[in-house]
């Protein structure tokens, strides 16, 4: 049966206004034999074109980039083969890593469309999160782990989420105790990925050894087990500029 995606549509101006549907499904998949079927170069165009009408006409995918985002695409669509050959496990979310202004957080709005509708997610950044705490208590841990559930198709089930610029969040102090939030939401994730494999994605502009400082040796052992490590290079160019 065909996986419903959810289409945006908006009108650019040309000789006459276009409609754009953001249904990668649609727009460069072939099914075959109920199974969609995509190729790269289609899958890259419908990035940049994608990218352009979310972000700007500065949007672009660089050459340099290409491999990295492969890598996340055949994750996204869930390819078995290709992703045993990228050294990505399907059953792990994914950390994105990269240096300040390498597009991770444009790359992971736009990779959401390639998966199916069980598996996309919703991006939060940390530092709101931890804003959250201080105005609405521990609440906010069940928020975003055992507590965070969405209807599909009228079957209740986890939401999954992407935590955007994991290690800029502070340590926050409610009624004067002191929270570091994003851990305890990470170890509470990691619990319901052990019992029911629910996914977890995060961006990070920090490296393994910075990630462990600031939440711990326990937080940093149990994000081995929940995420592929997807790393841009460390000199990646800031596309902001």
């Amino acid at each position: 049966m065909e996986k419903e995606k959810m289409e945006k549509k908006t009108t650019i101006t040309m000789s006459q206004a276009t409609k754009i549907s953001l249904n990668p499904y649609k727009d460069v998949a072939v099914l075959k034999d109920g199974f969609y079927h995509f190729n790269l170069p289609g899958c890259f165009a419908w990035l940049e074109e994608a990218g352009r009408m979310i972000f700007g006409d500065h949007f672009k995918i660089y050459p340099e980039d290409r491999e990295l985002i492969g890598k996340l695409l055949v994750y996204a669509i869930g390819d078995q083969e290709s992703c045993n050959k990228a050294g990505i496990i399907p059953g792990k979310g994914i950390l994105l890593s990269g240096p300040v202004g390498c597009g991770k957080s444009a790359l992971l709005s736009l990779l959401d469309y390639f998966f199916p509708p069980e598996k996309q997610y919703r991006i939060k950044a940390c530092r709101e999160i931890s804003f959250e705490l201080e105005k609405d208590g521990y609440s906010v841990i069940s928020r975003y782990s055992k507590g965070a559930m969405r209807n599909l198709g009228g079957q209740i089930i986890p939401q999954i989420w992407c935590f955007d610029d994991l290690g800029i969040d502070r340590s926050v102090k409610y009624f004067g105790t002191e929270c570091n939030v994003m851990a305890e939401i990470l170890l509470s994730r990691y619990d319901q990925f052990v019992s029911g494999g629910v996914l977890t994605h995060a961006t990070t502009n920090l490296s393994a050894t910075e990630l462990e400082e600031r939440y711990g040796n326990r937080v940093r052992s149990r994000m081995r087990e929940m995420f592929n490590l997807v790393a841009f290079d460390k000199v990646a160019k800031d596309k902001r500029t």
